[in-house]
């Protein structure tokens, strides 16, 4: 492996571990090890246009973390019409893997702290996934070819609620992406009967949780929580619902928290039925073939994304 940066201010190193065609794209994918707060690392696909730049960048997130290599792979070789039409259209963009998700660990924990002892370094707690991407936001703001000042993130699902997470803490974002943000822990909902604790392993199953009417979501928020965490975001967010999801109405309360604090926010839902629809999956015969409503959420998100990182 081949040093490609170093962050001496706050002891950030990264790492090329291979250079690789992605299938039937002329830009190919630098597969990079990023170091986290702790020491850890996660890898990280980047793609850029061709010519030197610097490139406005659009980091991707989607679901819980874990996963790692293979799983970046996978998501770089069929989940890549969004970034090709981005990489068309001027972006870099990159693929993150981060740490799995600590099942409500958010809600019990405060503010990670550093400081060190015996001359090594010492935390208060374990680094959550969502300070993964600000640790790599931070990196890769330092690459030559990169435009720190014009960085955005799109995150579906569970990567939706990173960004609300993300954003109540670290400002270093033009342009947040919440497409179906499964918000429920930031929001600090209580789930009804839909979602039971697992017996086997005493965490929450939220799988069949039912949630799809506003009506029945914003009894169930920790209201004053959930406006004390939004207070900080500085950062324009463009949330997608989709219409017939079961967390509809998170997808909708999450939206409604932002617009009522006054925070430049958008909302749209789509009619789809694939969740994730905002990342067309490559089909049997290997082409891409989005559909009409995917192709105008598509346009949706750009539109979205050249306001605030093209201007």
């Amino acid at each position: 492996m081949s040093a490609t940066k170093e962050l001496t201010a706050v002891n950030v190193v990264a790492y090329t571990i291979a250079n690789e065609p992605v299938a039937g794209s002329k830009y190919p994918v630098e597969l990079m090890m990023i170091e986290m707060v702790d020491g850890a690392y996660v890898p990280i696909g980047m793609r850029k246009p061709e010519g030197n730049g610097p490139f406005p960048l659009i980091l991707f997130a989607t679901g819980n973390g874990g996963g790692g290599v293979t799983m970046l792979r996978d998501h770089i070789n069929t989940k890549g019409w969004t970034q090709e039409q981005l990489l068309e259209a001027g972006y870099a963009v990159a693929w993150m893997r981060y740490r799995a998700e600590a099942d409500y660990v958010y809600d019990r924990v405060g503010k990670l702290i550093q400081s060190g002892r015996q001359h090594r370094q010492l935390l208060n707690r374990s680094p959550l996934e969502y300070e993964d991407v600000i640790a790599v936001a931070e990196y890769v703001k330092t690459l030559p070819y990169i435009d720190g000042d014009r960085l955005g993130y799109i995150g579906v699902s569970h990567g939706g609620e990173m960004a609300l997470k993300i954003a109540a803490e670290y400002h270093g974002f033009k342009a947040f992406v919440a497409s179906e943000p499964a918000s429920h822990e930031f929001l600090r909902l209580r789930p009804d009967e839909t979602a039971q604790i697992d017996p086997a392993t005493g965490l929450l199953n939220v799988e069949k949780m039912l949630m799809r009417e506003v009506s029945k979501v914003r009894p169930r928020i920790t209201e004053e929580v959930a406006k004390a965490r939004v207070a900080p975001i500085k950062t324009p967010f463009f949330v997608q619902g989709r219409d017939d999801d079961e967390l509809q109405g998170i997808f909708r309360v999450s939206y409604d928290i932002l617009h009522e604090a006054g925070k430049d926010a958008i909302w749209k839902s789509y009619d789809h039925d694939l969740h994730g629809f905002i990342y067309p999956v490559r089909e049997a015969d290997g082409a891409y073939k989005p559909d009409a409503v995917q192709l105008q959420a598509f346009a949706d998100t750009k539109a979205f994304f050249d306001k605030y990182l093209k201007a």
